[in-house]
């Protein structure tokens, strides 16, 4: 039975995350939070789950790497010098990064990197998140997956096409960017809305998240899964096959 420990375990999904353990054949090695001892347990844990703060994640990063522990990370705003550090930890543990668990928004990714690879540039692409009040980062974690995933259909990258709000006198679009819009407000859970559009018609993909546990779903069936493989970094398509 595989233990999982939770980095962030007090917070929604850390708890939601606790409470998906036990239905998944699994067992909650124990959680952390700020004050606690995030490397006693990584030396008990089969496996880590991180949703803390972007702030603790290079410290966790080297706990679990000293630990030998395989580490799931699913904490939304890093930045590329923490990018860089999943890199480097990559080399020695597995590690799974994400900026969404769901399972459908996984497959959302794929079938939004398919689109992108088979329509030209004439069709234009536009993503609108939309999240609760108390979100504190824009655009979401999922907006930027389905972002990367458009560009990699693309062969480029989001960095190179990524247009965020637009304000004013922006002038016509320019082709072969992709838009992106954020929506905050009230007890959203996470919509997230990929718009392919050209001269006459319009392709709209879209998730609804309706219920906090699949994300805890997904994050559970994540580790599960990552606490057999061998080092080096990995995404949610790689649990699904994808």
């Amino acid at each position: 039975m595989t233990a999982i420990g939770i980095y962030g375990s007090s917070g929604r999904m850390g708890r939601a995350i606790a409470e998906q353990i036990a239905a998944e054949g699994a067992r909650l090695a124990g959680g952390v939070d700020a004050g606690g001892d995030p490397a006693a347990l990584a030396r008990v844990a089969d496996v880590l789950v991180d949703f803390s703060t972007p702030s603790a994640l290079e410290a966790h990063l080297a706990i679990a790497r000293a630990a030998g522990t395989p580490l799931v990370i699913g904490t939304t705003g890093l930045t590329q010098a923490q990018h860089a550090a999943i890199d480097a930890a990559a080399a020695d543990i597995a590690v799974l990064q994400t900026g969404n668990t769901s399972l459908g928004v996984t497959l959302l990714a794929q079938l939004v990197r398919d689109a992108a690879a088979k329509l030209g540039t004439d069709w234009d692409i536009e993503i609108v998140e939309s999240h609760h009040r108390h979100k504190v980062d824009a655009p979401s974690g999922t907006a930027i997956l389905l972002g990367e995933a458009a560009a990699a259909g693309r062969g480029t990258t989001l960095s190179e096409l990524r247009v965020d709000g637009r304000a004013g006198l922006t002038g016509a679009r320019t082709e072969g960017t992709i838009g992106m819009a954020s929506v905050r407000g009230g007890s959203v859970i996470g919509d997230h809305n990929v718009v392919f559009a050209s001269e006459g018609e319009r392709i709209e993909l879209a998730h609804l998240a309706q219920d906090r546990s699949i994300f805890a779903k997904g994050a559970v069936r994540a580790a599960m899964w990552i606490a057999r493989q061998p080092a080096g970094r990995y995404r949610m398509g790689d649990v699904l096959g994808l």
